[in-house]
């Protein structure tokens, strides 16, 4: 079980109406900031996910990347940037997805990791689930096997976690 995170909702900044009229953005730069809150959130995701035998991290951009670096670091793994298109610069595998707002694409290098290593990703939201799935899909069309799915925040009314079926996904906070 993991340690109670609900503190960590006064670091989080509610945006209204962005990126398009409706949204309520969850900014969690206010939760970078603080040392306490970041490192809190950090070890919590390695705890919960040590000992599993995780090889790579990815981190979705933007903000899955700056939490996904420290948590490879602390893993003892591989860190693999997945992108938005056009970002990176060799050969990808690509996955369009349906977000609460849109489509968008996601691109990961096709060498990012070999087919059998264990692979956590880590993101800052689950909305509806669509760009968690589509990383899922990366990963799985590469050969990669998903360990799990560390966020920070989980939009539990919006239902995305049914899109991953019943893999191990750990959302430190969530509203419902």
């Amino acid at each position: 079980m993991s340690p109670d995170a609900s503190w960590l909702k006064e670091h989080i900044r509610d945006i209204p109406d962005f990126p398009r009229p409706g949204v309520v953005f969850k900014d969690i730069t206010p939760l970078l900031r603080d040392a306490e809150a970041y490192r809190f959130v950090v070890d919590t995701l390695c705890d919960h996910f040590d000992g599993r035998g995780v090889t790579k991290v990815l981190g979705i951009e933007a903000r899955g990347l700056i939490l996904a670096a420290p948590v490879a670091y602390r893993l003892g793994a591989g860190f693999v940037p997945v992108r938005k298109a056009g970002k990176l610069p060799w050969e990808i595998e690509r996955e369009e997805y349906e977000l609460e707002y849109g489509t968008d694409l996601l691109e990961v290098h096709r060498d990012a990791f070999a087919p059998g290593e264990r692979v956590l990703i880590v993101d800052d939201v689950l909305a509806t689930g669509g760009t968690a799935a589509a990383t899922v899909r990366l990963v799985e069309r590469l050969g990669g096997v998903v360990v799990g799915l560390g966020l920070v925040i989980e939009l539990a009314f919006l239902d995305g976690r049914r899109k991953l079926g019943d893999r191990d996904v750990l959302s430190l906070i969530s509203y419902d």
